[in-house]
């Protein structure tokens, strides 16, 4: 039962993200939530953990007022019950600096109720910290 729910609200978590279409992707969270980006908060403010609806919509309006996609390749999509892994790499360029980093990633989201209620997005914090490092420092 909540597979197939879990595996639509990845899609709209997907499609949303892609559209950068705000208003639907932070609709997809819950009011009260479970989020984590580990990373250096102070180089990439938009890490960090979240805990609300508004936190997921500044989180996405900082983080794309601050980078610029280059290229994303979703490798695969695990579904069981409510639990859900995406797994692939990106290409992401900081506006502050001009460096593109790579990096794989992996998403986990937990679903409840047909919103998300816990998200984690492991990436490369290392190469994103690095990346918004001016040359001078």
């Amino acid at each position: 039962m909540y597979t197939s729910q879990t595996k639509s609200i990845v899609q709209h978590f997907l499609q949303w993200l892609n559209q950068r279409n705000l208003a639907e992707l932070t609709n997809l969270f819950s009011e009260n939530l479970d989020w984590y980006i580990p990373g250096n908060i102070e180089k990439a403010h938009w890490l960090g953990k979240k805990n609300s609806r508004e936190d997921v919509k500044k989180f996405y309006e900082l983080l794309w007022k601050n980078t610029e996609p280059v290229s994303a390749q979703i490798d695969k999509i695990f579904v069981d019950a409510n639990d859900a892994v995406i797994t692939g790499e990106f290409s992401t360029k900081m506006l502050q600096t001009n460096k593109v980093v790579d990096s794989l990633f992996c998403i986990q989201i937990t679903v409840e109720n047909d919103l998300i209620v816990k998200y984690r997005l492991l990436e490369d914090s290392y190469a994103v910290s690095i990346s918004l490092t001016s040359t001078d420092e």
